[in-house]
């Protein structure tokens, strides 16, 4: 069963463009990748050109691999409201802006933008509690 995500990144002009990745889309993989090998926006706009696809890999050329058929493009929203209205959500949900880096959405952060590392650290108090 895949950990499903959608990454998106906001452009100078305001419009939002995301695509749809089936697995590992958890923080510490797809997090991860992103925020180590996908910091230079021009990357990411390569990567949201694929369309949907499988599994983020460390570079845009291994992840379209597993990129979809032709059929799946990214989808484009005009502005980060309208984008936030009508996006695909899924378990994780990663935007890249030129203001805060990576921000991402998932279970821990109950549906709030917030950064990588501050999902990190609510996702860490999360297991801290559990284990007491």
């Amino acid at each position: 069963m895949g950990t499903r995500s959608t990454i998106a990144i906001e452009f100078a002009d305001a419009s939002v463009s995301q695509v749809y990745c089936h697995w590992d889309g958890y923080l510490e993989h797809n997090g991860e990748l992103l925020a180590t090998c996908y910091t230079d926006p021009f990357k990411v706009r390569e990567l949201i050109d694929l369309g949907d696809f499988s599994s983020l890999r460390e570079t845009v050329e291994e992840t379209k691999e597993g990129a979809y058929e032709d059929d799946c493009p990214a989808r484009r929203y005009m502005n980060r409201g309208e984008y936030f209205e009508e996006c695909q959500q899924e378990e994780y949900d990663y935007l890249l802006t030129a203001q805060t880096g990576w921000l991402v959405r998932c279970y821990a952060t109950e549906g709030k933008w917030v950064t990588l590392a501050e999902a990190k650290g609510l996702i860490e108090r999360m297991n801290e509690e559990e284990c007491y």
